[in-house]
C-alpha cells in the first residue's frame, strides 16, 4: 500500500476488484423494466443497444423523459422535434413510450413534485428493475434524475424492485457490464435520429468510444459493452450517496 501526504493509504488491489472481467447477459434478466432519462436521448446514448437486447429477449422496456430538452439546440419546435426523435429511436429500439414529464431542461430538481412524477410511474409500471444515470454525471440533471429517482424507490421500499444506475457521458464506478457487440446497429440506428442533437455535438463518435472504451477488460472477443451499477433492493434503506461512498471505501482508509 501507499501512504499519502494526508494521511489516507491506497491499497494495492486489483483491477477486477474495481471493474468486471466478464460480462452479464443483462443487468436484470426479467421486466418490465423502468428506464428513466433526464432528457430525450439519454436513453439511446447510455444504454440503447441494452435496450435492444432485452427487448430482443422479450422484456417490457418503458421510457419516461423528466425534461423537455428545450436548451438542447436554437431550433424554435425544439421541444416538439426531440419527442418526434425520441419516439422514433424508441421504436428503433423496440421501447415501450415515451412518457414525457415536461420539467424544464437544466431546471431538473429534486423536490415533492417531481419525486410524486416518478412515484407515479413507478405504480404506471410496477417495474422489476428502474435505470436511472449515475450520481457523477456532469450535466446537473443527470444527477438530480438519480437522487428523484432513488427518493421515489425509497418509498415503495416495500417491493423488490432493482435499482441501476446506467451510464450517460462520464464512466461512472460500475459493477456490472454488458457485452452489446451485437446489439450497436441498432443503437446506431436509434442515436441517428436525434439529428437535432448530433447537430450539436459529435454524440454518435462519444457514445460509441464509451463502449468501445468499457470492453478493456473484456478482451477483443467483445467489440462493444455497457456498464451499469446495480444496487440490492435493500440498499434503499440507505442514501444515495452512502451507497456510492461505499463503493468507494474498499480504496481507502484514513
Amino acid at each position: 500500500m501507499v501512504v499519502h501526504a494526508r494521511g489516507y493509504r491506497l491499497f494495492m488491489i486489483n483491477e477486477s476488484q474495481i471493474v468486471p472481467y466478464e460480462t452479464q447477459e443483462l443487468p436484470v434478466d426479467i421486466g418490465p423494466w423502468l428506464v428513466f432519462a433526464p432528457h430525450p436521448d439519454d436513453e439511446t446514448f447510455g444504454m440503447g443497444a441494452t435496450l435492444a437486447k432485452a427487448v430482443n429477449k422479450g422484456i417490457d422496456v418503458n421510457v419516461v423523459i423528466m425534461t423537455d430538452g428545450a436548451l438542447g439546440g436554437s431550433h424554435s419546435d425544439l421541444v416538439k422535434i426531440r419527442q418526434e426523435e425520441t419516439r422514433r429511436a424508441l421504436e428503433i429500439l423496440g421501447a415501450s413510450g415515451p412518457v414525457f414529464l415536461d420539467n424544464r431542461d437544466r431546471a431538473l430538481d429534486m423536490n415533492e413534485f417531481t419525486i410524486k412524477q416518478a412515484k407515479e410511474q413507478i405504480d404506471r409500471v410496477r417495474p422489476k428493475a428502474v435505470f436511472f444515470p449515475g450520481v457523477y454525471e456532469l450535466h446537473p440533471d443527470h444527477r438530480a434524475a438519480a437522487q428523484i429517482v432513488w427518493k421515489a424507490l425509497q418509498a415503495r421500499n416495500n417491493e423488490q424492485i432493482v435499482p441501476v444506475c446506467y451510464e450517460v457521458l462520464v464512466q461512472s464506478p460500475i459493477n456490472l457490464l454488458v457485452d452489446v457487440s451485437k446489439a450497436m446497429d441498432a443503437k446506431k440506428k436509434a442515436i441517428a435520429c436525434y439529428a437535432s442533437q448530433l447537430a450539436e455535438n459529435s454524440y454518435m463518435d462519444i457514445s460509441m468510444s464509451m463502449a468501445k472504451l468499457r470492453t478493456l477488460t473484456l478482451g477483443s472477443q467483445v467489440s462493444f459493452a455497457e456498464g451499469f451499477y446495480r444496487f440490492e433492493p435493500n440498499d434503499l434503506s440507505s442514501d444515495l450517496e452512502s451507497c456510492f461512498k461505499g463503493t468507494l471505501s474498499r480504496l481507502f482508509e484514513k
